[in-house]
This record gives structure tokens, sequence and C-alpha cells, in this order.
């Protein structure tokens, strides 16, 4: 036998660039906003960025953020800025962030937490109400905030969008399928999906017979404004 025909295995050659880390980011989580959120924007927008949360509240997702680790312009219907009507000019803003009402007030107890929507964007004539009504409502109010948001960010911005999917007039609605295919027609690209699950139970309408499984989830789904040739790049 020949020696020279004899030939060792090939090994692969590994490279590992970068340090491990175990603190990752994952895409479902048992825990609340306050929790969840700082993890979203920290994997999407870089710290310094102009940020404008538009549905702001209380400030609930900015409660584990040091304060000025990003530059927050917080704004809120209450204060009479309306989330489809915002006072930034094109491309002024690295990332939106849109948690409105996202279920309207069927009557009884079930939703009493979400008659804002009802006050705020449909019964009580302040702002621009939306034109059609219960599930309907919601999803033209998103629609209408994200196409403001669309407006508002800079080309590769980001918008994070808080919502819940729910049962209206007996019938199941996909309302986070319905945004993403809305914000996907108007330019968006969406880049992730992050679940939600509430550690306590829902409020429930007294029922004769469950037909739909309780929804006890929710979802932050992020997107990216496209324009023109590119793909997302990930903040360094």
């Amino acid at each position: 036998m020949r020696l020279d025909l004899i030939h060792e295995p090939t090994v692969k050659r590994v490279v590992r660039n970068g340090s491990a880390t175990n603190d990752l980011t994952f895409s479902a989580y048992t825990d609340g906003n306050d929790r969840v959120f700082p993890r979203v924007l920290r994997l999407y927008v870089p710290k310094g960025s102009v940020v404008a949360d538009v549905t702001y509240g209380k400030g609930v997702f900015w409660r584990q953020i040091p304060e000025g680790e990003y530059e927050l312009r917080p704004s809120d219907i209450q204060e009479g800025i309306d989330c489809r009507d915002l006072p930034y000019a094109d491309g002024e803003i690295d990332c939106v962030v849109l948690d409105p009402p996202y279920m309207h007030s069927p009557g009884g107890t079930a939703h009493t937490v979400h008659t804002p929507f009802e006050e705020h964007y449909r019964n009580n004539g302040s702002g621009r109400q939306t034109e059609s009504k219960y599930h309907q409502a919601v999803v033209e109010l998103y629609r209408d905030a994200s196409r403001e948001a669309y407006r508002v960010l800079r080309d590769r911005g980001v918008l994070i969008v808080k919502c819940q999917d729910e049962v209206c007039s007996n019938r199941q609605n996909f309302t986070h399928v319905e945004i993403m295919q809305d914000c996907t027609d108007m330019g968006f690209e969406c880049e992730d999906l992050f679940v939600v699950v509430r550690q306590n139970k829902p409020g429930v309408s007294r029922a004769v017979r469950q037909v739909h499984a309780r929804k006890n989830h929710s979802y932050f789904l992020v997107f990216w404004k496209r324009q023109g040739k590119g793909m997302w790049e990930a903040p360094k």
C-alpha cells in the first residue's frame, strides 16, 4: 500500500466570534409587559434612539428601563395627542410604540378595563372617531395608527405593536394576523413576534356554553419600515 494515498480524516474548522451569553431573548414569556417590553426594545432598538410611545398611558412598559437610555417622547390621547395624528415630521422618529385599547366593550363585566376604547375612540365625540363598530373599529384604529407611524418613522425605523386576539359576536378574530397583513400592505416588514402569557385568570362574562378558548395571552409584534431595497440590519 502506498502511504502517500492514505488521507487523514478532514477536521471541520469551527470559528467562534464574539463572546457567549446566556441572557437570551425568547419568543414567549409568562411575565408582565414591563418585563418583556425591555427585552423587545433592546433586541431591536439601539440605545439613544428616539422612541415615540404614542399610547404611553401610565408608562407601564418603561418601568424597568433606566431613564435616559432612550430619547423617549411619550404621548397619549388623554393629553390630546391622537396616535393617528402625531405632531412629528416625516421620517423624524427611530421607533414607534403602539398599544391602544385592543378590545371593544360588549357589555357586562368581562371587559370593563377596556372601556377607554369606547370613551376615547368612538362614543364621547372627542378626537376623531372610528368609522366602524366593534372588532372592526379596533382593527381600523390599529390600521390608521400604523399608517401614521409609517409616516413619522425613518427608513428602517421600528414599529412595536402590542395587541391581543378577541372573540366578538361569537366569532373568533385573530387580530394579530389582521394587523400583520395591514402593516405588510402599507410597506412594513414583519420581523418578529413575542407571546406574553398572563399569570392571573382573565375576566369572563357568564355564559351557558363556552364556544371559544378564553384569551389569556397577548403579543408584541415588531415591524420595520421598508423603503426601496435593502434588508433589516440588527442594531450593534
